[in-house]
């Protein structure tokens, strides 16, 4: 099973961050009942200065330069993947796409109805690379920029439902779909630095909205752990 990250910079993260991509590969290490790999034509981390994605300073020097891949990007979504998606499948023999993208999409580049359209068109495209590949896709959480923005606020929910609607209109048998859920009591005062980027308890979060999702639909791996949530470091 070849799993491959999918996101923003809430899935990029920046030097000197753990990324839930970590909690993630922590979390199959423990509990994923065969081999697997983590795979994508990108690995590092985003890097404030430099104002690219250069970085190789992750939190934990000890994880692997192999369960560091990844499709993510600071400053990217929906529009941006959709064109590269089948062509990093394709390359990387991916099986399942776990897909954290809406929030740069709405603030930046598009409304509700065009993002839900690109992720239709991200969704055809990796299925035109493997039509049998499986992809869990986290709607868009709660942020600080909803706080204040009430138009934003409205496009964000908007969204979240058209997410819904379109997952369950292209689900299929042969290349199934999920929703996650909104990680349970996330707090952007707590779970995040910034109101937006995760910190430890968010990634925690992060990672435990799509291990549980792939668990109950699909039996793969076991529910994120108490233990593991607790972890802050």
């Amino acid at each position: 099973m070849r799993f491959m990250f999918v996101g923003d910079s809430m899935t990029i993260g920046r030097a000197g961050d753990y990324t839930w991509r970590y909690r993630m590969w922590q979390h199959l290490n423990r509990s994923f009942g065969g081999p697997y790999k983590i795979v994508g034509p990108r690995s590092e981390l985003y890097d404030v200065t430099a104002d690219a994605a250069v970085s190789t300073d992750y939190a934990d020097p000890d994880f692997p330069a192999h369960a560091r891949r990844h499709l993510a990007g600071w400053g990217e979504g929906w529009l941006h993947m959709a064109p590269l998606i089948a062509d990093a499948v394709r390359k990387a023999r991916a099986d399942v796409l776990l897909v954290s993208l809406g929030l740069i999409d709405l603030g930046f580049y598009t409304n509700s109805v065009q993002t839900a359209q690109n992720v239709r068109a991200f969704v055809d495209a990796a299925r035109t690379a493997n039509p049998h590949i499986r992809a869990v896709l986290l709607p868009v959480i709660p942020n600080v920029r909803a706080l204040t923005d009430a138009p934003f606020a409205v496009e964000c929910a908007r969204f979240n439902e058209l997410l819904a609607k379109t997952v369950a209109d292209v689900d299929s048998d042969t290349a199934p779909l999920l929703l996650a859920s909104t990680p349970e009591a996330y707090d952007i005062d707590t779970d995040t630095y910034d109101g937006t980027h995760p910190g430890p308890s968010g990634e925690h979060k992060l990672a435990g909205a799509f291990a549980d999702a792939m668990h109950q639909a699909w039996g793969l791996g076991d529910r994120y752990e108490a233990r593991d949530r607790a972890t802050r470091r």
